[in-house]
């Protein structure tokens, strides 16, 4: 099978066709007809399932499919596929972080990136964080992120340009819901087709045994102990003696992680058994060409043919981008969660889809080429003077923010933990 190669999805982009897609059909690694099971959302307790699931027909049969991976969840895994690739040096493309081992007390955090930030660049933490001394928005680099707009998109292409493929919205800048609205063009998601809802059992055995009549427990009144049994170490408040746990728990060992679990069954939340999963991800070209790039690194306008070829190569850098987010997302696997590994059926074929419906073209994907792909497509940028910048972009976060993960810090860590509910076999 051919490889893409840099001057077809150059011409794609510029509009021979209208998307790229790559559609894997899936399994269960325990074999067809094993249970997976999908993300959990809050519903009412008079729900029938706790799964995203919808009704579809098939040869006039209502049949049932269920959301494995939202449109979310596929966006983070192809970024965390591509920061893992960033991180070994097979690609290269701005990728600006917060890094938080400035302070001793949250070095366990290292560093966060626009890879990793919920809204990308426009996340509150690099809004709450500063670029050379200065609050990020207020920055030279902050404001022009600030006026970026899909027709006017350079500053944001130059800075973080997996935002204009994975979208973004700057709803936590200056301008708040008046903040640029940058489309999605790249989407993938996870479904299960023809699902059945399952039950699955709950439990727990203490080895010790411990009856949750044996006795109350308190809280310590010192905070290192955590509990005892002694009203007279006991911690009070208002002269009166404070149990551990909450409503319907309170006092009782189980509070503190001891004694049995009386064995349930989840109906709710009982996995699901599939035909088969789909992975459906499209890149959508016709949302790329809707980006525009009127200036160059510079800041100096484009005009003629030299906007034309700056904005073609603009645009088949970002879809290269979606390429190698797709090629590299595949090394990861397909490890959704706890009980949902799912296992590739056949080789994954990238398809470019033309305006006309005719035959799409089939290329393969593998991770070299597409990290050739992307370094083709950079170089062309910057031949038009649209180059990406090599040195990282590092942002260290305000005191402000500091201060405000340390005081949720030391709240978490004065609230008492839920019990665990082992599941049973």
């Amino acid at each position: 099978m051919a490889t893409l190669d840099y001057a077809t999805l150059r011409s794609a982009a510029e509009g021979s066709h209208v998307a790229l897609r790559c559609r894997t059909e899936l399994q269960p690694a325990g074999g067809p007809g094993d249970k997976v099971f999908p993300s959990t959302y809050g519903v009412p307790a008079s729900a029938k399932t706790r799964y995203a699931t919808e009704t579809y027909r098939e040869d006039g049969v209502e049949k049932l499919r269920v959301l494995l991976s939202s449109v979310a969840d596929g966006a983070n895994r192809h970024e965390m596929a591509l920061l893992e690739a960033l991180a070994e040096h097979d690609v290269a493309f701005p990728n600006p972080f917060v890094d938080f081992s400035v302070d001793e007390e949250l070095v366990d955090l290292g560093s966060i990136s626009a890879l990793q930030a919920p809204h990308r660049l426009a996340d509150a933490i690099f809004r709450d964080s500063l670029l050379d001394g200065t609050l990020f928005r207020l920055s030279d680099l902050g404001r022009r992120i600030t006026d970026a707009t899909p027709n006017a998109a350079t500053a944001l292409f130059l800075a973080n340009p997996v935002a204009l493929l994975m979208g973004m919205w700057d709803s936590t800048g200056p301008k708040g819901g008046l903040g640029s609205k940058f489309q999605r063009a790249f989407v993938s998601e996870i479904v299960g087709w023809d699902a059945e809802l399952g039950v699955k059992v709950g439990s727990r055995i203490d080895p010790l045994q411990i009856e949750r009549a044996a006795a109350v427990v308190y809280e310590h009144a010192d905070p290192d102990q955590g509990w005892t049994l002694d009203p007279a170490e006991a911690r009070r408040e208002k002269g009166k003696l404070v149990a551990v746990g909450s409503k319907g728990e309170l006092g009782r060992p189980s509070a503190i992680n001891h004694g049995n679990v009386t064995p349930s069954i989840d109906e709710q939340a009982g996995g699901v058994t599939i035909q088969k999963a789909v992975q459906t991800t499209v890149l959508s070209l016709a949302a790329l060409r809707k980006l525009h790039f009127p200036t160059d690194a510079a800041g100096n306008a484009l005009s003629g043919s030299d906007r034309r070829g700056a904005e073609a190569a603009a645009r088949t850098a970002i879809a290269a981008l979606g390429v190698a987010a797709i090629a590299y997302q595949r090394e990861h696997d397909f490890d959704l969660r706890s009980r949902c590994l799912l296992i590739p059926t056949h080789q994954t074929v990238l398809e470019l889809l033309a305006r006309d419906g005719s035959e799409p073209l089939a290329f393969e994907v593998e991770t070299a080429a597409a990290s050739s792909l992307l370094a083709e497509s950079a170089q062309a940028c910057a031949d038009y003077g649209l180059a990406w910048p090599t040195e990282p972009i590092r942002l260290e976060p305000t005191p402000k923010l500091v201060e405000l993960i340390k005081r949720s810090r030391s709240q978490l860590r004065e609230q008492p933990a839920d019990a665990d509910v082992n599941e049973g076999v």
